[in-house]
């Protein structure tokens, strides 16, 4: 018989090949390409096409609301993160480590979107009987929600033809296959064929779909890059899956802003929204102690506080270590550096650790005063003082730049009881008096610090 033709994939990006490579030259990644059998081409695939399809102007789309182009979920967290609800036709990956909560939050969100709108929930990897007792457990009724335990693809999309239901849910893409293609459950070419599968079937029957996707070793949902270069919208859920909160951030999302984010908090009974972020990240607050400040980041339109800490502490080791929890790893060696050539603080010979409380990753440069002044406070055994917010970006120059937000960063300190604010001197400009909190402009960080002692 003769061989079966095969290709050479990449992990990371998708990109093919017809030998294999160690490095990918498409995405740059080492080790990535894995094997997989290359699909036969139909003939219907070679022939040209014979169908026309409509030609319409984009002005004469019908997007009006009577259509209602968006379901709510009934969690306002979630609907936030989605750019204000799932809309029609679309399909959404959500992924995250195992036990995190993505079957659970899909589950409960059955129990309001049930109500008005007819739910398939297809499992690959529970029976009827087990969604059941999960369902029960969580307090989801069951109405309008309807039970498929298949691991076909093509079965799937035929059962979601015939009955016609307003939303489907897949747990999960990993454990679906195609029969026709040759290769197990999970592998590149499985996942990626049914989700394009899926994606198909969503877009013809303007049928909204949620994927849920397991994730690597690496973090990464599992399967190739170009599984979510196929859906409208990516969901992760982030968290170390032993605390109880978890933040869902959206990776992509072509009907929202990816700067959105949404809190949730693991209980007994399934997960809580928190509506107050900025509360539950700054409870159990320590008072009186070196090496904290709170700071004010944007998440979207939402301003969040967080408490930033760090220690600093002698080193035995000839290569003092940086460790670095919720804050970008190479941003702490600039800011140790201009810590050291402007103002002579000197970390060489400590080990420098810097955590972000409550699981929260800041990636704005608006963290970067805070986390100055709790190295600064550590290194000299000087609190911040209990009621100081700071935010602002840092130059190499040891100057204070001006971030985005500034009164919607200082209207959520005020309302949080903070007493005084430190920010960028060029801020003050646009920014109107408040009562209750005195707000400080820095130029430089040298300011900065005469401005808590």
């Amino acid at each position: 018989m003769p061989k079966s033709k095969s290709v050479f994939v990449c992990r990371s990006c998708g990109f093919e090949s017809a030998k294999w490579n160690g490095r990918c030259p498409n995405c740059g990644e080492w080790n990535t390409f894995e094997e997989v059998e290359a699909l036969p081409k139909s003939s219907a695939s070679r022939a040209p096409s014979r169908r026309i399809e409509k030609i319409v102007s984009l002005k004469d789309v019908d997007t009006s609301s009577d259509g209602e182009v968006r379901y709510l979920t009934g969690m306002n967290e979630l609907d936030r993160v989605l750019g204000g609800g799932l809309v029609k036709g679309s399909l959404v990956l959500i992924g995250g480590e195992p036990g995190i909560g993505k079957s659970t939050l899909l589950l409960q969100i059955c129990e309001y979107l049930g109500k008005e709108h007819s739910i398939l929930y297809v499992s690959g990897e529970e029976s009827a009987r087990q969604i059941s007792l999960r369902a029960k457990r969580l307090g989801v009724g069951g109405e309008g929600l309807y039970i498929l335990a298949e691991s076909d693809a093509q079965a799937v999309a035929d059962s979601v033809s015939a009955q016609k239901p307003d939303i489907v849910i897949i747990d999960s893409i990993q454990t679906m296959s195609i029969g026709e293609i040759n290769s197990a459950p999970g592998s590149i070419t499985q996942v990626r064929e049914c989700t394009n599968l899926f994606m198909r079937l969503a877009k013809s029957e303007e049928i909204p779909f949620f994927i849920v996707g397991h994730v690597n070793k690496d973090g990464a949902i599992a399967g190739p890059k170009v599984m979510e270069h196929i859906v409208d919208a990516v969901l992760y859920f982030e968290g170390d899956r032993n605390l109880s909160y978890r933040i869902l951030r959206a990776a992509k999302n072509r009907f929202g802003s990816t700067n959105e984010i949404g809190v949730f908090e693991m209980q007994d009974d399934g997960l809580e929204q928190v509506e107050n972020p900025s509360q539950m990240l700054l409870s159990g607050r320590p008072t009186g102690v070196s090496g904290c400040c709170v700071v004010c980041t944007m998440e979207g339109s939402r301003p969040i506080l967080a408490e930033v800490q760090a220690l600093v502490s002698k080193s035995g080791a000839s290569a003092p270590r940086r460790v670095a929890s919720g804050f970008d790893y190479n941003r702490i060696y600039m800011l140790l550096a201009v810590l050291e050539k402007r103002l002579g603080f000197y970390y060489g010979a400590l080990d420098v650790y810097v955590n972000i409380i409550g699981g929260l990753k800041i990636q704005e440069p608006a963290a970067d005063l805070p986390v100055a002044m709790a190295l600064y406070s550590s290194l000299t055994d000087k609190p911040v003082g209990d009621d100081v917010i700071a935010f602002g970006e840092l130059g190499l120059g040891g100057e204070i730049r001006s971030v985005s937000h500034i009164e919607q960063r200082v209207a959520e300190a005020q309302r949080l009881g903070f007493k005084k604010c430190i920010v960028p001197r060029q801020a003050l400009k646009s920014l109107k008096k408040y009562s209750g909190i005195e707000v400080v402009g820095v130029g430089t960080l040298r300011q900065a610090f005469e401005a808590i002692k």
